[in-house]
This record gives structure tokens, sequence and C-alpha cells, in this order.
């Protein structure tokens, strides 16, 4: 591997971490960084919204509107794998997500894979296009009334 390849998987990996830090602290405007104006984000593996799949902006809106109204989530991005082809790549990455959903007594957590294509742009490394999919999810009880 030379070093410009590298550095593209280090960037690449700094992208995933920018994800996680903007969805989790709800700074959407951090979280927008991380994709293309253009780019197409796919979020139904986790809802059963009509609406949880769209354009960077309308996907915006929408986590803010849903994942934005969760007390607490914390994304850990592990087993990345990326391949390279010149300014392009494409990701595959494992996620674990605890969190904690309104009216439940604990947490709730899921996990499955993030399948991201990265394009490199003059602002560096950005997601274009993002399927998130679900593998298994875990619900808390309900809380006691």
């Amino acid at each position: 591997m030379d070093l410009q390849a590298l550095a593209d998987k280090i960037e690449i990996q700094e992208v995933l971490a920018r994800y996680s830090r903007g969805v989790d602290t709800k700074d959407w405007d951090l979280w927008r960084t991380v994709f293309t104006p253009d780019a197409f984000i796919d979020y139904r593996a986790a809802s059963s919204s009509d609406t949880s799949f769209g354009t960077r902006d309308e996907m915006g809106v929408w986590l803010q509107n849903s994942v934005g109204t969760l007390p607490m989530t914390q994304h850990y991005i592990t087993n990345v794998e990326i391949d390279l082809d010149g300014d392009t790549a494409r990701v595959l990455a494992m996620f674990f997500n605890p969190m904690r959903l309104p009216g439940t007594a604990g947490l709730s957590y899921c996990g499955g894979f993030y399948n991201h294509e990265m394009v490199r742009t003059d602002e560096g490394w950005k997601s274009r296009k993002l399927v998130e999919e679900n593998v298994w999810f875990e619900a808390a009880a309900a809380a006691a009334s």
C-alpha cells in the first residue's frame, strides 16, 4: 500500500468518526459535512417511515425529527473495509448503536452495516451514497407507569 492509499484510508475513517459524532451530539451541520450536497441516503432498514431515504438535506431534517428526539445515542463504527479506486471508494463498516428510546426502562441496541460510496472532493473525502443495513435490534422494555 502506498502513502496516498494509506492517507486516503485514514481520512475516510475520520469521515466515519465525524458521522457518528454529528449524529450523537445532534450537530446536524457537522453531520452534513460528511456528504456531498447531492448525496443519496437510505435509512429504510432502520425505519418503517416512507420518508427515511432521500437527499442529504432531506435526511438531515428526517434525522433531526427522529434520532434528534432520542435522549441518548452512541454509534460505534468498527471493522472498516475500504476499497479504493482512484478518487472513489466503497466502504463497508459495521456499527453498534446503544440508544435510549422514549418511554423505555433501559437501553435499546442495534447493529449492522454502513455501505458508503465515497468520492474525493476539493474538501476531502465525502460520502455520495449511504445505505444503512440493520442486522439486528433489541428493544428495552417499556417503562413502568
